[in-house]
């Protein structure tokens, strides 16, 4: 299955937004949060998706819920992400989204993580298509805004069912439909199929993105040859990495590749991703985030590998941001930087 590839291409509607720059930014659980939102749509970026929020967690009414669904009076259109397989809670959760100011509910049917799909959550629903339907339904007819679905290929390879689930979303009234192109038990090893993602492209008339092993330009427009998906969410490699997302974004919009971040443009996104967190988390939660992230956004770098070391010994967050800053603006990394 081979398409046309359009370029630019022309982005998609979902209720009455028009989502011009058909790039979006996947949910990840404990990556996705304000802070890191505010710091990858400034790459193109033309919807966001919230980290995933379970619905018995917004009943339960936490501060860290309540973080989670925080959007910036900038960032829409974006998308709150709630997941759950009991109708009466997954409805309090998307009126409570709504109430947060999202421009969309997204039900998650996608994550492959065993204690939601315990529950019967996440991509554990896929196996029971009237429970789909059920959920579905009872959403849609609970709220205005649109409702927009993320599903996987299937549950594993012998009960791939995306273009069945796909006709289901759309006859329920969900308006825009993500595939991650991996069965649940594939988790996210091997390789997502983009075929499948056009088997729910060629199954309904919504908006399809898909989604799995974007990790530059060529792969995004790989990925559309082959499937004919209306849009692009790009996950795991954003982490440490949003120039990606710009790359991207020049590909499916047809503009010319931007050049590669000098350590010192590098370093400006690492302080303000640094000080969001702060500002956001507080400086004790800050502290404990800026172990993952700081050390992702080394990948690739002159001494990573120590850095990586020494980094996660260091006590203390202004010992923190000294000891980064030292690191990515040394002489060394500008003199790898004009070596490559």
């Amino acid at each position: 299955m081979t398409h046309a590839t359009t370029i630019p291409m022309p982005g998609f509607t979902v209720g009455h937004h028009h989502i011009t720059s058909p790039l979006v930014l996947a949910p990840m659980a404990g990556i996705t949060d304000l802070p890191f939102r505010r710091i990858c749509r400034r790459f193109g970026v033309g919807l966001t998706v919230t980290e995933m929020i379970a619905s018995r967690a917004v009943e339960q009414g936490r501060e860290r819920t309540e973080r989670m669904a925080e959007i910036d009076t900038d960032e829409h259109p974006v998308s709150i992400q709630v997941a759950g397989s009991d109708s009466k809670f997954v409805i309090e959760a998307a009126q409570w989204a709504v109430a947060h100011g999202a421009d969309f509910v997204d039900i998650n049917m996608g994550c492959p993580v065993k204690k939601i799909c315990k529950q019967v959550a996440g991509s554990a629903m896929l196996r029971d298509e009237a429970l789909v339907a059920r959920i579905l339904t009872a959403v849609v007819k609970s709220i205005e805004i649109p409702v927009t679905l993320k599903i996987r290929t299937g549950w594993d390879a012998q009960s791939k069912n995306v273009a069945r689930i796909a006709r289901i979303a759309e006859e329920c009234g969900v308006q825009m439909l993500t595939v991650h192109g991996r069965t649940r038990a594939q988790m996210f090893n091997g390789h997502a199929n983009w075929e499948d993602i056009g088997l729910a492209k060629a199954a309904v008339s919504i908006p399809v993105i898909g989604n799995g092993d974007i990790i530059d330009g060529e792969t995004a427009l790989e990925m559309v040859r082959i499937s004919g998906c209306d849009g692009i969410m790009v996950g795991r490699a954003v982490q440490g990495n949003p120039w990606v997302l710009g790359e991207v974004h020049a590909a499916i919009m047809g503009l010319t590749a931007p050049a590669k971040p000098t350590p010192g443009e590098r370093w400006a996104i690492v302080a303000e991703h640094l000080e969001h967190l702060a500002s956001h988390h507080g400086i004790r939660r800050a502290s404990n985030l800026a172990r993952k992230h700081v050390v992702w956004y080394t990948k690739g770098m002159f001494g990573s590998a120590e850095f990586r070391g020494h980094f996660q010994r260091i006590e203390g967050w202004e010992n923190q941001r000294v000891e980064a800053e030292k690191y990515f603006l040394s002489p060394q990394q500008l003199e790898h930087h004009h070596a490559q």
